[in-house]
């Protein structure tokens, strides 16, 4: 099993690269979103790898975030996605987004991607929003010391979460009421924050009837 490769970048396809390891040649599958943060040829280079075998022949991808790994590896384990479509969903949504979209129900952002139909969407969201809830509320607490690191469409969803708490709402309550608003497409962060409070409300009522 090859975990890891470092060596000299040699040349960059459409969704390839060619990583130079001591004179050995290794072709990595990559993402779009890894590839856009390559330098150019004969620049150093570093990646997590995976190996999977397909019809008896081994096939490398590779990843410069770990991150990025971790989901390819999850998202492979949803029927239907194979590791063309993982790199697919991987080149239209960083890890972050990806979390975050999940964790929102957003079927619409799944469906960006290349071989990604209204059906599997809604599969992957289904299977993986229980994983992507746990991470995305780690991505929001992270998000409060360095909000930079959102994405700027994730952004008001952070925002709106913050404003929440600071109304003396329990962190992880008001991100389950936002998330659950995000689903429904873009809103603005004020729009956010009311349909926030009214599904907090909601909620209260249904614990205290």
């Amino acid at each position: 099993m090859i975990a890891k490769l470092r060596g000299t970048i040699d040349s960059v396809g459409e969704d390839w690269v060619i990583l130079d390891v001591q004179g050995v040649g290794y072709q990595l599958s990559c993402s779009g979103q890894t590839l856009a943060r390559l330098d150019k040829p004969g620049a150093p280079a570093s990646f997590h790898t995976e190996m999977r075998m397909r019809e008896e022949v081994p096939y490398l991808y590779g990843f410069v975030d770990r991150a990025e790994l971790e989901w390819f590896r999850t998202l492979t384990t949803v029927q239907g996605v194979g590791a063309k479509v993982a790199l697919a969903i991987l080149s239209v949504l960083a890890p972050d987004a990806l979390a975050l979209a999940l964790a929102a129900g957003d079927k619409a952002a799944l469906a960006r991607a290349d071989g990604v139909g209204p059906k599997l969407a809604a599969r992957i969201a289904a299977e993986l929003k229980d994983r992507a809830q746990t991470q995305s509320l780690r991505i929001i607490v992270d998000q409060a010391a360095a909000p930079n690191r959102l994405p700027p469409a994730q952004q008001p969803n952070a925002e709106a979460v913050s404003a929440l708490v600071n109304l003396g709402y329990g962190r992880a309550a008001a991100f389950a009421a936002v998330m659950a608003i995000a689903g429904k497409g873009d809103l603005p962060l004020g729009e956010l924050i009311r349909l926030g409070l009214r599904e907090l409300s909601a909620a209260a009522r249904e614990m205290n009837p």
